[in-house]
């Protein structure tokens, strides 16, 4: 069946409407309330400058959004992570949810090509502004929640962010170390002992290689550019690998 567009969407243009089509595709959700995803997308400036038309902008999205992405994400590493302690946790969270790590999905996926800005706010870079993209991207999850409920939302997440902490992309805010000292003092399963392995490279440039053991026997080895980080990778190695015995 043709698609029949509101008022709203006929007056954002053709080629505004094609990139909101091409982008559902895209990431393989499409929007029952399309207007809901436009709104999204709709920077205050935007609205400022059509003032007789029916914009609304994306700011009351965005404050669901941000709301429903830390629900999400809290769930995801509450899961994840069960020996990790509330602080640690926060912690995370806060590193996961920042307008670094936001601006750095919503670039990977497109979205400062979609956004509806004012002249001026175009004219001064506004699309590439990080503070901005952090906010479309909150909006977006929010108009997510809306059109199509948390499960929705949590399969997003699933291929845009939660890869991304699978990844290690955030252990340089987590104490892997504690983590697992706090596991094998719990199951009382003996002493953990760290050696570095190897050491290489220039001096303003090393890498180092770490292995940790329990009572001999060896849980996991890490890499890195400092004997802490390299120990922190090993122990990350070593929590999964007792994670996977006990299952």
């Amino acid at each position: 069946m043709p698609r029949h567009y509101s008022s709203r969407e006929r007056r954002i243009g053709g080629r505004a409407k094609q990139n909101f089509k091409n982008f559902q595709e895209r990431i393989g959700i499409f929007f029952q309330n399309e207007p809901l995803l436009i709104q999204a997308f709709t920077h205050s400036s935007y609205v400022n400058e059509h003032r007789k038309r029916p914009y609304e902008d994306n700011e009351r999205l965005e404050f669901l959004g941000d709301a429903v992405l830390e629900l999400t994400v809290s769930q995801f590493l509450f899961k994840k992570y069960p020996t990790m302690s509330e602080g640690e946790l926060t912690k995370l969270r806060a590193a996961v949810v920042c307008e670094p790590s936001l601006v750095t999905f919503a670039h990977a996926l497109g979205f400062g090509q979609l956004v509806l800005l004012g002249k001026g706010e175009e004219m001064t870079g506004g699309r590439e502004r990080p503070a901005l993209l952090a906010d479309v991207f909150e909006a977006f999850i929010g108009a997510l929640y809306l059109d199509q409920g948390i499960e929705t939302v949590n399969d997003f997440l699933t291929k845009v962010v939660f890869p991304k902490i699978n990844e290690g992309a955030f252990s340089h805010v987590m104490d892997f170390k504690s983590q697992l000292q706090e596991i094998v003092q719990r199951d009382g399963a003996g002493h953990l002992e760290y050696k570095v392995l190897q050491e290489k490279g220039p001096a303003h440039n090393r890498e180092f290689m770490s292995r940790v053991s329990l009572n001999g026997e060896v849980l996991g080895t890490g890499i890195g550019r400092s004997k802490k980080e390299a120990e922190q990778k090993a122990a990350q190695v070593a929590i999964e690998k007792l994670k996977s015995s006990q299952m």
